[in-house]
C-alpha cells in the first residue's frame, strides 16, 4: 500500500482549485502526453522551469538594448489616444527617465484602465520587451506596470516552463504554487552523515527552490525534462508517396550528396513510425541542411500534412524563403513566408491558409508561435539553428500541432565526445559532404600592422566582380562599442574603396539589414561591413574574401562560422585573419587550426580541448534519458555516490525495513517505483 503520506501528491490535478475539466485536459497533454493517464500533483511538482524571465537589468531608456527584457523607472509626461474610431493606430503612452524617453505602446487599449494606470506625473516602474522603432525606444504592452513604492511586487525573476496550448502561464503557477504549499514534509531518506556534508534541504524545500530559480545556473540541470516530455508523447506516422519529393530532387541544379541521402532515409524512416520525431540534423556550414528540410516537409505534406521552418532572424526567413520558393513551385508545394513584418491583408491571408490549410509550408521567426497562427495540420516543425530560440519557444509552436515530429537543424559542428551528453535522447543525422564544385577556402592569418596590405587586396578583388565581408571585432561584449567600432571601419573603407562599402549590424531593424544585404547581393555594393549579425545562414555565392578584425577576440567555432559565409560558389575564396600582437598560447592555438583545416567537425574537437566542456554548443543543451532531473555531465559523481549508498543499504537492510529503509520506500513510491516494493515484498 502506498504510504499516506504521499496521498496529497497522488490526486489529480483537478483537485486543485480553478482547474477544471478543460485546463485539467490540457494539463494532461503537458504533463503525460493526450493519451496518457489523468495526471497528478507529483506530475504538476516535477514539471520543473527551463528558462526564466530575468527583470532586474535596469540600463535606462537610452542603454536599453533591443530586445532586451528590461525594467524601467520613469515618469509619465502625456498620454496620445488613437484618433476616434481608428482602432488600428496604437494608444501611446510617453514617459521619460534621465537618459530619454520612450513610447509605452498599446493596440485596441481601454483608455479609461491606462489613464488610471499611468496617471501623467506619476513615476512608476515598467518591465517588458524594449524595441527601438523608427530609432526611438518604445516597448509593446509592458508584461508590469507598477507604481514606484510597489517595486517589491514586481517580480525581477519568472520561471519559464514548457507549455501547451489552452493553458496560461499564469494558471500553470497558480497550480504549482498551491501543490508547493500542499507537498508534505517527507522523511528523508538520505544517509544523514551525506545529507550534512552538502547541507542538502529537505525535499520539500528543494522543489520549491527548483520551482524559484534565481538565475540561469539554477536551470542547467533541467532542460532534459522538455526533450524527455517531447520524446515520450505518441506520434503519428506520416508516410508519403514519393511524388513531390521526386519532383524535388529533380528540380535541384545538382546530386544530393551521400550524406544527404542517408539523412533523408533516417528522417522518412522516423516519420513512417507513430512514435514522435525528435532528430537533430548536424551540418557544417554550406553541406545542404535546408533542402533536406525541405524534403523532410515533402513527405509530411504528400501525408496530408503541413510543416513549418523557424529561423531566428527575418533575415534567414528571407534566405530560405528565396531558396525553397522555386523548387516549391515546381513541385507544387504551397509555401509563405510570416515574420513580423507582415501587416494587415498580408498576414490575414496567410493566417486563413494555415487555417484551411491552403499552405503547406510556412517559413518564418518567432512570429510563429505568436497567439492567432492556428494550422490545419502541424505535422512537422523544423527549427533552424536552434541554440538561438529559448525551449519555451520551440514547444510553444511544437504545442500548435497535436503531435507534431520535430527536426532541429545546427551548423554548429557538435565533437562526437559530447554528441551523447547532449543531445542524449536525440537521433543525430550528420551531413558530412560538400556539395559538388565547392572550393576550399584559402586561409591566412595576418597582423593588423599589414592592414593597408589587406584593403588592397580587397580593393583589387571587388574591381575583378568578387564581393567581401570585413566582419569587424567583439569589443568587451559590448554591443554599443561593437556598433562603433563597425561605423569607424566601414568609413575608413569607403574613403580607400569609394561608394561601394555597406553596413549591418545587430540594431538596424529587419527591414533596414535587408535593404543592405539586397544591395549587396545584387552587387550594388560589394563589400559589407558586419558585426557578427552575418554569422549564421546568410548565402551569397559569389562572396570570396571574408576578413575577420581582430580575430584573436574570437572562439574557433565562431570563426569557423564566419569563414563559412565564403566559399559557397565555384571560385576560389579567402579568408584572411586579423590579429593584434603578440597573442597568447590560446589564441595563437585557434588561428594555427584555422589555417590548418577547413573540417568543422575537426574544429568543434579542436575547440572542445581549448576550452573544455563548456558552453560549445553556446547554450545549455543536456540530458539523460530514463530521470526525472539527473545529468550525467552534471551530476555524475553524485549517481555514484547512491550507487554507492544503495549498495551499502542492501547489504545491511535488504528488505528496507528500517528507519531509512522506511523513508526510502516512500522515495520508491513517490517516484512510481511500485515494482520495486513487490519485489521487496516477494523477498
Amino acid at each position: 500500500m502506498r504510504p499516506e503520506i504521499l496521498n496529497p501528491l497522488f490526486r489529480p490535478v483537478t483537485s486543485l482549485s480553478g482547474i477544471g475539466p478543460k485546463i485539467g485536459e490540457a494539463l494532461r497533454r503537458l504533463l503525460v502526453g493526450g493519451d496518457g493517464p489523468e495526471p497528478r500533483i507529483v506530475d504538476l511538482l516535477f514539471h520543473l522551469p527551463v528558462a526564466l524571465i530575468d527583470r532586474r537589468r535596469q540600463p535606462g531608456i537610452a542603454k536599453a538594448a533591443e530586445g532586451s527584457i528590461v525594467t524601467l523607472k520613469v515618469r509619465v509626461d502625456r498620454h496620445a489616444p488613437p484618433p476616434r474610431g481608428n482602432r488600428r493606430i496604437p494608444y501611446r503612452v510617453y514617459a521619460h527617465d534621465d537618459t530619454g524617453e520612450i513610447a509605452l505602446t498599446f493596440f485596441h487599449a481601454n483608455a479609461d484602465w491606462l489613464k488610471k494606470t499611468l496617471p501623467v506625473g506619476d513615476t512608476l516602474y515598467v518591465s517588458g520587451r524594449m524595441d527601438w522603432f523608427n530609432g526611438r525606444p518604445n516597448m509593446v504592452h509592458p508584461d508590469y506596470i507598477v507604481p514606484a513604492d510597489d517595486f517589491a511586487a514586481l517580480p525581477l525573476i519568472e520561471p519559464i516552463y514548457p507549455m501547451t496550448a489552452g493553458l496560461s502561464r499564469r494558471v500553470l503557477m497558480r497550480a504549482i504554487g498551491e501543490a508547493l504549499d500542499d507537498l508534505p514534509d517527507l522523511p528523508e531518506w538520505h544517509d544523514p552523515e551525506i545529507v550534512a556534508a552538502n547541507r542538502w534541504p529537505p525535499f520539500a524545500e528543494a522543489m520549491a527552490r527548483a520551482h524559484s530559480p534565481e538565475g540561469e545556473a539554477d536551470l542547467d540541470p533541467m532542460s532534459t525534462l522538455i526533450r524527455e516530455h517531447q520524446r515520450r508523447s505518441a506520434g503519428r506516422a506520416r508516410a508519403g508517396d514519393g511524388r513531390l519529393r521526386q519532383t524535388l530532387i529533380a528540380a535541384l541544379p545538382f546530386r544530393l550528396t551521400p550524406s544527404q541521402t542517408v539523412a533523408l532515409a533516417e528522417i522518412e524512416a522516423d516519420l513512417a513510425r507513430p512514435e514522435r520525431m525528435l532528430r537533430l540534423l548536424q551540418g557544417d556550414v554550406g553541406s545542404g541542411k535546408t533542402v533536406v528540410a525541405l524534403l523532410a516537409a515533402a513527405n509530411v505534406v504528400e501525408a496530408g500534412g503541413q510543416a513549418a521552418i523557424m529561423a531566428p532572424t527575418e533575415l534567414l526567413v528571407r534566405q530560405h524563403a528565396r531558396t525553397i520558393a522555386p523548387l516549391a513551385d515546381a513541385a507544387g508545394i504551397r509555401a509563405a513566408v510570416l515574420t513580423g513584418r507582415e501587416k494587415g491583408r498580408d498576414r490575414e491571408t496567410v493566417l486563413a491558409g494555415l487555417a484551411d490549410g491552403s499552405i503547406d509550408l510556412l517559413i518564418g521567426t518567432h512570429a510563429l508561435f505568436q497567439a492567432g497562427v492556428a494550422f490545419r495540420d502541424l505535422a512537422l516543425v523544423v527549427v533552424d539553428e536552434q541554440h538561438r530560440f529559448g525551449v519555451h519557444q520551440r514547444l510553444a509552436l511544437t504545442a500548435k500541432g497535436g503531435a507534431a515530429d520535430v527536426l532541429v537543424m545546427t551548423a554548429t559542428p557538435i565533437p562526437r565526445t559530447l554528441v551523447l551528453t547532449y543531445y542524449g535522447d536525440m537521433d543525430v543525422s550528420r551531413l558530412t559532404d560538400k556539395p559538388a564544385g565547392r572550393q576550399p577556402i584559402e586561409t591566412r592569418a595576418l597582423p593588423l600592422a599589414r592592414l593597408d596590405e589587406v584593403v588592397g587586396r580587397v580593393r583589387a578583388a571587388i574591381a575583378g566582380g568578387a564581393k567581401a565581408y570585413w566582419v569587424c571585432p567583439l569589443v568587451e561584449e559590448s554591443e554599443a562599442l561593437d556598433l562603433a567600432a563597425a561605423e569607424e571601419r566601414a568609413a575608413t573603407l569607403t574613403a580607400a574603396l569609394g561608394p561601394t562599402v555597406g553596413l549591418v549590424h545587430g540594431r538596424m531593424r529587419g527591414a533596414e539589414r535587408d535593404r543592405v544585404m539586397t544591395r549587396f547581393l545584387s552587387g550594388e555594393i560589394n563589400v559589407l561591413v558586419a558585426t557578427t549579425v552575418i554569422e549564421v545562414g546568410v548565402d551569397v555565392a559569389d562572396a570570396t574574401i571574408m576578413v575577420i578584425e581582430h580575430a584573436e577576440r574570437f572562439g574557433l567555432a565562431q570563426l569557423h562560422q564566419l569563414r563559412g559565409r565564403v566559399g559557397r560558389g565555384t571560385r576560389p575564396s579567402a579568408c584572411l585573419l586579423l590579429y593584434k600582437p603578440p597573442l597568447g598560447a590560446v589564441a595563437k592555438r585557434r588561428l594555427a587550426v584555422m589555417r590548418e583545416t577547413n573540417d568543422g567537425f575537426r574544429i568543434a574537437e579542436e575547440d572542445l580541448k581549448l576550452r573544455g566542456g563548456g558552453e560549445v554548443l553556446g547554450t545549455r543543451q543536456s540530458g539523460t534519458p530514463g530521470f526525472r532531473v539527473a545529468r550525467i555531465d552534471h551530476h555524475g559523481a553524485l549517481m555514484e555516490a547512491a550507487r554507492d549508498d544503495a549498495r551499502r543499504l542492501m547489504e545491511t537492510e535488504p528488505d528496507l525495513g528500517g528507519r531509512r529503509g522506511s523513508a526510502l520506500r516512500v522515495l520508491l513510491y513517490l517516484f512510481g517505483r511500485d515494482e520495486a516494493i513487490r519485489l521487496l515484498r516477494a523477498g
